[in-house]
């Protein structure tokens, strides 16, 4: 938790406010007893009608005193703890968005969702109540021990027994729970990973007829988090009822002791009272206490898992050179033996590729599934990082450039559409925020987006285009119709390195063709990578890279690699009919 206190920056004030006014109440709360032991002995036995009128008035004053800044430490330790939260939720999606692909798939999403919602909530709770109650409850419970000798000695004694004896109950419990609550964090990931999944996935597993299986791999996760919870809580649960007994316990013996001393005159009736209302203030105080542990201590477990992610150092760090301007002569991308593996035990993805690509040049590249494709392009804008060679943009080595400079100058079209919840302009506006209307058209008709939103010539279709709604994740357009919008929002951006990572999957070939003929009339046109698995989607670039379990097969243009590569002529033959050749 220490790690996270520079988040409370804003609200230090009202964080020390708030457990302050509550100590205020406390005090007034620890007068009350004397109080009433005063007006018991000095006014009704005594038969002082005006004594007891007074001090009620003063007892009424207190409580108003105590009720106000009461309301004003609740105010201030809600203020604290939601201002806390925002804080520790904005940093650490921050800090997220830092992390490194290897990073993020090491995390997991649905931990990643689970520490950024549920973890923090906990800690909003659990710093509400520590603020409110964490001063103030061992302050009564100390506090009635002491004022208890102001009254009688020998009767505060039982005090000193018993705090002692529901401290160590409280601190056996709080151990065994701790570490238990974060493991109870970990399951409820399973589950919410799970949940994730099977959201994500309905539409093939009711496909597959397996809701019979998933419903019961989800319940198996979630019986397993019930009975841990169970187990933990009832643990947790033991509190309350040991501190009954304990404190009930205390008061009969109280009570039995005390009224015998009464009757042989050693203390007064008053006395006797207010020793019983000490002791029932550290009852109620120590049930607050019991269960503000349990709050605490799942805010710690949450704590600290939400501190390690803020702690997770970033696999890939940051250069610090503003990114080179194209030269002539020097290759806009390239590979010096680039090697790249997702994880130090496993065998590279991509070993020993070199190649370059010039300013205006195509590069295909095409290989079987699992050859490195994908992986060989996300090194360019340094999603991942090459464990050997090196991977330069316009002559400098990536590592040693801003990745925010860097990935400024590249546009990224990936395997998996990914549309955001709004309309066609706030996507497109998502890679260019200063594209204007001329920006959208070029764009919606160079991705072939124009035929199914109806864009014409005129200005009014293409802010009705502009305007379409889109669902979270694109759901209500089909494969293609995502795949063309996330193209024209690639082209908004005007990139000098344009990155097409097998983003024509689901669409037919005449619109692929079409798609292929706009692109290479850019202006200016920019250095495209085109990740496919058709030869028809890569046959009319400048240079085909052909990969083969992560190494170069073969680089060449379309009919040098049908005359020369086997496996490219294999792909290629598995595709057509072999009598016709490619179109360019």
């Amino acid at each position: 938790m220490k790690r996270l206190l520079k988040y409370f920056n804003g609200y230090k004030l009202t964080s020390v406010l708030s457990p302050l006014l509550k100590l205020v109440e406390a005090l007034l709360e620890l007068f009350i007893p004397i109080l009433v032991s005063q007006i018991i002995d000095k006014g009704i036995i005594a038969g002082n009608l005006n004594y007891c009128v007074r001090m009620c008035i003063f007892m009424v004053l207190l409580g108003l005193v105590g009720f106000a800044a009461s309301i004003a430490a609740q105010y201030f330790a809600a203020r604290s703890s939601v201002g806390f939260a925002a804080n520790v939720r904005s940093a650490s999606f921050a800090h997220l968005q830092q992390l490194s692909f290897k990073d993020m798939d090491k995390l997991g999403v649905s931990t990643m969702i689970s520490r950024l919602t549920n973890d923090i909530n906990q800690m909003q709770n659990g710093v509400n109540m520590a603020l409110r109650l964490l001063l103030r409850s061992p302050f009564i419970v100390f506090g009635a021990m002491i004022m208890a000798f102001t009254q009688d000695v020998r009767a505060a004694i039982l005090f000193v027994i018993v705090i002692p004896i529901l401290t160590v109950i409280i601190c056996l419990i709080m151990a065994y729970t701790l570490p238990r609550y974060k493991m109870i964090q970990q399951k409820l990931d399973r589950v919410l990973g799970l949940t994730r999944e099977n959201v994500n996935g309905v539409r093939v597993i009711r496909a597959f007829r397996n809701e019979k299986r998933e419903e019961e791999k989800f319940n198996e996760a979630n019986d397993e988090l019930r009975s841990f919870q169970e187990k933990v809580g009832s643990i947790s649960a033991l509190m309350n009822p040991i501190t009954y007994v304990v404190i009930n316990g205390a008061v009969i013996f109280l009570i039995y002791t005390c009224g015998i001393r009464v009757r042989d005159g050693a203390i007064g009736v008053g006395t006797t009272v207010a020793l019983y209302n000490y002791m029932s203030q550290i009852l109620v105080e120590l049930i607050k206490l019991a269960n503000l542990i349990i709050t605490i201590t799942k805010a710690l477990a949450c704590a600290n898992r939400v501190a390690d992610l803020l702690d997770l150092t970033p696999a890939q760090t940051d250069g610090n050179e503003e990114p080179a301007k194209p030269c002539e002569g020097v290759p806009v991308v390239e590979f010096d033996e680039v090697s790249s593996c997702y994880h130090r035990d496993m065998d590279p993805a991509v070993s020993g590729v070199s190649f370059k690509a010039y300013a205006g040049e195509t590069i295909g590249i095409i290989g079987g599934t699992g050859s490195g494709k994908s992986t060989l392009v996300h090194l360019i804008p340094r999603f991942y990082d090459v464990t050997a060679g090196v991977v330069r943009v316009n002559g400098q080595d990536v590592k040693k450039v801003k990745m925010s400079s860097l990935r400024s100058k590249i546009a990224i079209v990936m395997q998996k559409a990914v549309l955001f919840a709004g309309d066609i302009k706030s996507n497109l506006l998502f890679s260019n925020e200063n594209a204007d209307e001329e920006d959208f058209r070029a764009a919606l008709e160079n991705s072939q987006s124009a035929g199914f939103l109806s864009l014409g010539e005129d200005d009014e279709t293409l802010k009705e285009a502009l305007d379409y709604k889109i669902s979270q994740g694109g759901n209500n357009l089909s494969g293609g119709q995502r795949q063309r919008v996330s193209i024209a929002r690639a082209l908004v951006r005007k990139p000098e390195i344009l990155i097409l990572d097998d983003s024509a999957s689901a669409l037919d070939y005449a619109t692929d063709a079409a798609l292929r003929k706009a692109i290479k009339n850019l202006v200016p046109k920019p250095v495209t990578f085109i990740v496919s698995q058709r030869t028809s989607s890569v046959a009319y670039a400048d240079r085909i890279i052909v990969l083969d379990d992560g190494k170069v097969s073969g680089i060449g243009t379309h009919k040098e690699l049908l005359e020369s590569n086997e496996i490219y002529r294999e792909i290629y033959y598995s595709q057509t009919s072999g009598n016709e050749e490619a179109a360019e």
